[in-house]
């Protein structure tokens, strides 16, 4: 089974932006020679806790310093964006790093102020298709608007055959009929919405439909938040960081970073403290814990109910020393192949 990651930027305890988007680019090369498959940056606007503010930034960044790991975004926010600028932006990308890029599209709301200040229009703001701007970005990349279309025309660098992966990311069932019906791959965000996962990775693969956009099959992802250490107790304590952020969230605190594992130990309600890392009663947890043979088989568990090909791994382990020794078991887990020193 395949790993990979997505990298949220995530800012150190005591750290700044500017350290966060350099241990970027470092964990990018670590993770790279650990063997995981790719690795796709987060969209996150005026955001404390993640530097990974427009992944194409970093895909450059880190494409230019890795060779075989494939970068994405996981996701750029169509909502957002002209599908046009997104193929055209990805399309160049895939040249400049070929057979590598990914392009993974998603929708999310930056708050009622950034989603404002990011339209052309304020007085007009434009309530976006997202079926439209997916179709259409996917179209753009592969020249598939019918001659009559007044897109028909333009090609995007046509000297350049390579064209990006597509994918769409979801974390509700809906999202699984519009990348079956688009033919492309799908990721579920099992770390939002653990218990809708399974099913909708399966009515993916039972609807896929290949359309010649790259996919003659399904290709699903299942996105899964990972803390893996020697002991299951010192993985416990790693991932209440996580914990206590989304609790933060809860209590209205939006503007804040990813508290270190001791804070977090002081902040947690037992409740909190407490909420299941394993599958219980047949129950997705959102928080995977464990030592890496209690990760592995959480994980492999995951895949076989849902069908996923592969595991992406997403966490909130706050210091980076913590994050590339979590990633280091779970390579060693999983039997990856470690390339070069």
């Amino acid at each position: 089974m395949r790993l990979s990651v997505v990298d949220l930027g995530l800012v150190a305890p005591g750290g700044d932006e500017k350290q966060a988007l350099a241990d970027s680019v470092r964990f990018a090369a670590h993770v790279e020679r650990l063997g995981f498959h790719r690795i796709w940056f987060a969209e996150h606007h005026a955001n404390a806790m993640g530097a990974s503010h427009h992944p194409e930034l970093l895909i450059a960044a880190v494409g230019a310093r890795t060779s075989r790991i494939r970068v994405g975004s996981g996701a750029v926010l169509m909502n957002h964006y002209s599908p046009f600028k997104v193929a055209e932006m990805f399309k160049q990308l895939e040249a400049m790093f070929p057979g590598r890029v990914d392009l993974g599209m998603g929708r999310a709301t930056a708050g009622p102020v950034i989603d404002l200040a990011l339209q052309r229009d304020r007085e007009n703001p434009a309530h976006a298709d997202h079926l439209q701007q997916v179709a259409e970005t996917v179209l753009w990349l592969h020249g598939g608007f019918p001659d009559d279309h007044p897109f028909a025309g333009p090609r995007l660098m046509a000297s350049v055959p390579e064209v990006p992966q597509t994918w769409l990311l979801g974390s509700s069932p809906g999202g699984s009929d519009l990348a079956a019906g688009l033919g492309i791959g799908y990721t579920f965000a099992g770390f939002i919405n653990p218990q809708s996962a399974a099913p909708a990775l399966r009515a993916y693969r039972e609807r896929f439909r290949p359309r010649g956009f790259g996919l003659s099959g399904p290709r699903a992802i299942l996105g899964v938040n990972v803390t893996v250490a020697e002991t299951e107790h010192e993985a416990e304590r790693l991932v209440g960081s996580a914990k206590a952020y989304y609790a933060r969230l809860r209590r209205g605190r939006f503007d804040t970073l990813v508290p270190s594992a001791d804070e977090a130990a002081r902040e947690l309600t037992p409740s909190e403290r407490d909420e299941p890392t394993s599958i219980a009663a047949g129950r997705w947890p959102r928080f995977i814990a464990g030592d890496p043979d209690q990760v592995r088989a959480t994980l492999e568990r995951m895949a076989a109910e849902s069908g996923a090909d592969e595991i992406m791994i997403q966490n909130m382990i706050a210091e980076p020393a913590d994050r590339h020794r979590s990633h280091e078991l779970l390579a060693t887990a999983f039997g990856l192949r470690t390339a070069g020193p």
